[in-house]
């Protein structure tokens, strides 16, 4: 797992650090079970705070991609999400209409939309069954 933290992005680190843990995830390249680095493992690593990866830690447990056993470090976390379907669909939208906003305004239609989405499955999906 290379994590790479862009210091010119307009993102948090903890942010950054938090969505590549949850794209490794999408793409298989971290599978439920598989054990991360430690928080000094990552902070040397990425020469950033221990506390900036604890936030990042922090967001991904409560959003049920890792879970954290004391003692034994953190895990990622069986696929699926404890979440409430309403609130699942609530965060999706949340993730759909910035990127629609986006190609809108760039002058794209829907067909073009629903070809990058089909695409970006299609490539997540490729990832996966490589993995496995």
């Amino acid at each position: 797992m290379l994590l790479r933290i862009d210091p010119r992005s307009p993102d948090p680190v903890f942010e950054q650090l938090a969505f590549q843990v949850k794209q490794f995830v999408a793409e298989g390249a971290l599978a439920p079970g598989d054990k991360l680095p430690s928080v000094r493992e990552l902070a040397r690593e990425l020469a950033i705070n221990p506390n900036t990866v604890v936030r990042a830690l922090e967001t991904l447990e409560r959003d049920g991609v890792i879970l954290r056993r004391q003692g034994a470090g953190c895990f990622v976390a069986e696929r699926g999400s404890d979440l409430a379907e309403r609130e699942r669909r609530r965060r999706l939208d949340q993730l759909v209409n910035p990127a629609l906003t986006e190609a809108f305004h760039l002058g794209y239609d829907p067909s073009d939309v629903r070809a990058a989405l089909e695409r970006r499955l299609d490539t997540l999906e490729t990832k996966t069954r490589r993995q496995r």
